[in-house]
């Protein structure tokens, strides 16, 4: 049978104290619903649906996808009452997965594993808590099969104190399922009609109950609160630099690492605390991140260490190259082999050629720098005319001093020398030293003013 996925996303998250709709909290970067259908998608199903509710337009609007069918449950009555919003576009030869979309961190193979585990039957995904807290209760009969599914609010002292909860995910065929959830009832203390009476039905009617107990307690866990998503996330950055560590990635403190997209790393990288890497991020052979870092959509290439405090964006960094302390790349910034961007740097939209030096307290936007180009301190490109960008183009071998001006659109020719404090508007000649700044006046007998006494 073609596998076809339900995710239940309609919910509103009450606890969350929100106006953003629950799944759409961010775990790791990305929405919560994301994480589950990049799982989903990994099964390969032949179709996802999604059943939404709260913030039903912007849900569309921020998962755009076009693989995904969405389904209104205009009136939240429950999961099986999700569930039969759906059933009209699911097939009636299907095998379904039913999943949460505030259930981010359960795995592929632990879906796998549940979906063999159906064959002609029900299968249920359960976990094992120290603190079962508020989930439904798995209740077994004396031989140990699974008998019937208690929400708390429901259940007796005894059945409370069970620590196989249920996950809230479930595999069978559609023709079942569409059976069974005519017969859902919503006599309960909320009175909402609850997908774990699929269980209870399919004992009842003699079709066997397989319960797949996941290898870790924390795929089980969804978000109802604020403190359960940071939980989540803290769970979540633990398994990814259990990962790094595995690779051989160096980590000054697995605890204080934030990996909010994709991070991969080459051999011998060392990664030093609270360093955030957002996006895709590539980092080379022996490359070293100081602390306190934030990296989104970079690539580092070998050799090339990031001292602490830099803020780095959508830029390329070449090998053996040396950044910060509190450098700043901004988007389209490309850095040739060995060059150095010091402290309190800002470059943007500009490429700055092998060898190339800016130390200190600069600022290089929209500009083309050659090789061997040493920039000064308190040096700036004025690349903005209040109406357009203006590119400014430096040549190999240049030295522009301290506190110079460049107004673009201007080419500083090959070997050009910039004195301090000039303001340049116009190219110069290769090989000269330029000097464009006021006579340095000095005034005999001059007092400065003084207040007037009252």
């Amino acid at each position: 049978m073609a596998l076809e996925i339900l995710v239940l996303a309609a919910g509103l998250g009450k606890r969350m104290r929100s106006d953003l709709p629950k799944v759409l909290h961010p775990l790791a970067g990305r929405p919560l619903l994301a994480h589950v259908l990049d799982t989903a998608r990994e099964l390969s199903p032949r179709k996802i649906i999604v059943v939404h509710g709260h913030g039903a337009d912007y849900l569309k609007k921020v998962f755009s996808e076009k693989d995904l069918e969405w389904v209104l449950q205009a009136e939240q009555l429950g999961t099986g009452h999700a569930v039969v919003q759906a059933m009209p576009r699911v097939g009636a030869d299907a095998s379904v997965l039913l999943v949460y979309g505030d259930v981010p961190l359960v795995r592929a193979a632990t879906l796998k594993r549940l979906l063999d585990a159906a064959g002609d039957g029900l299968a249920v995904l359960t976990a094992e808590l120290e603190d079962p807290a508020a989930y439904g209760r798995v209740v077994r009969d004396a031989s140990g099969r699974v008998k019937r599914i208690v929400e708390l609010r429901d259940a007796g002292p005894d059945e409370r104190a069970i620590r196989e909860i249920n996950a809230g995910f479930y595999a069978l065929g559609a023709r079942r399922l569409s059976g069974w959830l005519k017969k859902l009832k919503n006599d309960n203390a909320q009175k909402e009609y609850y997908l774990t009476d699929l269980v209870g039905l399919a004992v009842a009617d003699g079709v066997p109950v397989a319960a797949v107990k996941a290898d870790h307690a924390w795929e089980a866990a969804g978000v109802n609160s604020k403190a359960e998503l940071a939980g989540l996330e803290r769970q979540h950055q633990k398994i990814v630099s259990g990962k790094l560590l595995e690779a051989g990635v160096t980590l000054a403190d697995p605890a204080r690492i934030d990996v909010r997209g994709t991070l991969e790393c080459g051999r011998d990288v060392a990664i030093d605390v609270n360093c955030v890497f957002e996006g895709r991020v590539r980092l080379g052979d022996g490359v070293r991140i100081g602390a306190n870092c934030v990296l989104r959509n970079m690539t580092v290439a070998a050799g090339s260490e990031i001292l602490p405090f830099c803020h780095l964006e959508d830029s390329s960094i070449g090998k053996r190259c040396r950044l910060g302390p509190y450098a700043r790349l901004r988007p389209g910034t490309i850095l040739e082999e060995e060059v150095h961007v010091g402290n309190f740097v800002e470059v943007k939209a500009s490429r700055l050629g092998a060898g190339s030096k800016a130390n200190h307290l600069a600022y290089i936007g929209d500009s083309e720098l050659g090789a061997r180009v040493n920039y000064g301190a308190g040096a700036i490109t004025c690349n903005y005319d209040g109406a357009a960008k203006h590119r400014t183009v430096i040549e190999d071998d240049c030295f522009i001093g301290s506190d110079a001006t460049l107004v673009a659109p201007v080419r500083i020719a090959r070997g050009s020398y910039i004195g301090a404090g000039s303001t340049i508007n116009k190219d110069t000649p290769a090989g000269q030293l330029t000097v464009a700044r006021a006579k340095q006046v000095s005034i005999p007998g001059w007092k400065p003013p003084r207040k007037k006494r009252a």
